[in-house]
């Protein structure tokens, strides 16, 4: 556990914050094996309510002999393994085996299909599957076709055609591995995690082991933890928001990691009552998720645990922010950060939140806003955000794992080009605009799409809303909203005329939505972010003249 500082403005904390991490940092050495063996460090509930404590003794002898029986049949710094366990306990131990030797944890979302199998293990040159037994008949029909891949590890069911089942290894394994010289540390690579694709086939982003310590400033400071607290972050185990928010800061921080390992279909009064139930203290989740509880009567659950709550993955819409503030009495504080980084941007609990606000750089994170010649933008004009990388970043990712062509088309001129517009106010918060490509020129007028989609959210008719730019000879595009009903409402032109009468009213009437589309649901990427990519392609088919 960390020390933690007390800070009482983000003036402050710029100031005194300053993050450093040693050159032999190994997160399973110097973090977990440091802990009390005897402390809470995990908490699982499945699908059926059971709920389990693990102390950090469980994950210190498990992680040491996994790694101990990998390295005996074979495995070796540098391999490159896929992970699909869901939200599995078994998630933990193996991503902490896998930093002790050295070998590349690849996590992976449950709903890759067989051909997505196929590809990211051919891309990335996997040689080694970990899944649990729901997963092995789609890695089966892969193999075929994925002649580097060697080793299949199975958990739960019966192992057989060339599987090895996870408990058989972990009673070959000694329960100690004693750190040495070959021990990967500080710049090596660490973990690969696929982007999610929202603008391209996903690209394979490295972090090295120091991208784990940069991870104390999400659980210490921005989900603000202490020792006795037990933290929620709602998110699968195959993207890198999991480890954000169930893994290195939290542990760092002392926390306890509460774990929901839910299958099908999300029923927001179920996710309500397991806060309640296990009296969570803090809690992540994404919009959408926020958008969804909002919806439910609050006051049927004992949320008096409950004491910090962040968000963070797309804007949050200022009606879920009020909604959740007049329900509970607690702000919600948002983030951002991308697949390639940890927190860059973030309001702390010694900030004001301004209501779609991302917050304020945070130490360590040199950002300024470009244009696109590179240079500054002034204050109010929005621009990219852009993290100055002369010096090294903890926390950055180091590339796109074996396309150094593409690596350079975002790292250049000592600038990481996120790729991300944003606006700064009068008083330093940034206020995010989407990626580059989905911004709106419409009569001359550049229009970021969240704002028009947080104001048809606060709509009571609306649950989700997609907007972006159709192709128009006169406006150059046209403000397009496509939209997903709430359970009672209708589509007709009545409701088209009120929803566009509702976003004049709340935002500039230049940006309301000249076309409205009613669709049963949006598409989305497998980690749970709208493709306004494909709304936009399938746009230009649908209106080509």
């Amino acid at each position: 556990m960390y020390s933690k500082e007390e800070y009482q403005s983000y003036e402050d904390l710029a100031a005194r914050y300053k993050p450093e991490c040693p050159d032999t940092f190994n997160f399973a050495y110097d973090v977990l094996d440091h802990m009390d063996p005897a402390k809470t460090a995990l908490i699982h509930v499945d699908d059926d309510y059971h709920r389990r404590e693990f102390d950090f003794a469980f994950f210190q002898q498990a992680s040491c002999r996994l790694a101990n029986a990998l390295l005996a049949r074979g495995a070796k710094k540098g391999d490159r393994v896929m992970l699909v366990l869901y939200r599995r306990l078994e998630y933990w131990t193996v991503m902490l085996a896998l930093h002790r030797i050295g070998a590349i944890p690849i996590p992976s979302p449950s709903l890759l299909t067989r051909k997505d199998i196929t590809e990211r293990v051919n891309y990335a040159g996997i040689s080694a599957i970990i899944c649990e037994d729901s997963i092995r008949e789609r890695v089966d029909r892969a193999r075929p076709d994925c002649p580097g891949l060697k080793h299949l590890v199975q958990v739960e069911g019966e192992p057989s055609d060339g599987w090895v089942g996870y408990d058989t290894l972990l009673a070959e394994g000694a329960p100690e591995l004693p750190r040495s010289a070959d021990t990967p540390c500080g710049n090596d690579p660490m973990v690969i995690f696929f982007s999610s694709g929202t603008t391209g086939l996903p690209k394979m982003v490295v972090h090295n082991h120091k991208y784990a310590y940069s991870h104390y400033t999400t659980g210490a400071l921005w989900h603000d933890l202490e020792p006795d607290d037990v933290h929620l972050t709602v998110s699968d185990t195959g993207w890198g928001k999991s480890v954000w928010g169930k893994f290195y800061g939290q542990w760092m921080a002392g926390a306890a990691i509460f774990v929901w390992d839910f299958r099908g279909k999300f029923v927001p009064a179920h996710l309500l009552q397991v806060v309640a139930d296990n009296k969570v203290t803090t809690f992540c989740a994404p919009p959408t998720i926020y958008r969804f509880l909002v919806r439910e009567d609050l006051s049927k659950y004992d949320l008096s645990a409950l004491r910090h709550c962040t968000t963070a993955g797309e804007l949050l819409n200022d009606s879920v922010f009020h909604d959740w503030k007049k329900a509970t009495g607690m702000p919600i504080y948002e983030g951002y950060g991308q697949t390639e980084t940890t927190l860059q941007v973030a309001t702390f609990k010694f900030m004001e939140p301004k209501p779609g606000s991302i917050g304020k750089p945070v130490p360590g994170w040199n950002i300024q806003l470009m244009d696109e010649e590179g240079r500054k933008v002034p204050q109010g004009e929005e621009g990219e955000i852009c993290i100055r990388i002369d010096k090294p970043v903890i926390g950055l990712f180091d590339a796109y794992m074996d396309e150094p062509e593409k690596t350079a088309s975002v790292k250049f001129d000592g600038w990481y080009h996120t790729g991300d517009k944003a606006w700064a106010d009068e008083d330093g918060y940034l206020w995010f605009m989407g990626r580059t490509d989905d911004l709106i020129k419409s009569s001359g007028y550049r229009i970021g799409p969240f704002e028009v989609e947080s104001a048809l959210v606060a709509h009571d008719a609306v649950i989700e809303a997609a907007v972006t730019g159709l192709p128009d000879d006169v406006r150059g595009q046209l403000v397009k909203a496509t939209v997903v009903l709430a359970p009672g409402y209708e589509p007709s032109e009545e409701l088209t005329k009120a929803l566009q009468a509702f976003v004049r009213e709340v935002t500039a009437p230049y940006k309301y939505p000249r076309v409205i589309e009613y669709v049963d649901e949006l598409p989305k990427t497998i980690s749970g972010k709208i493709k306004r990519k494909e709304i936009r392609e399938a746009d230009l088919k649908k209106y080509a003249k």
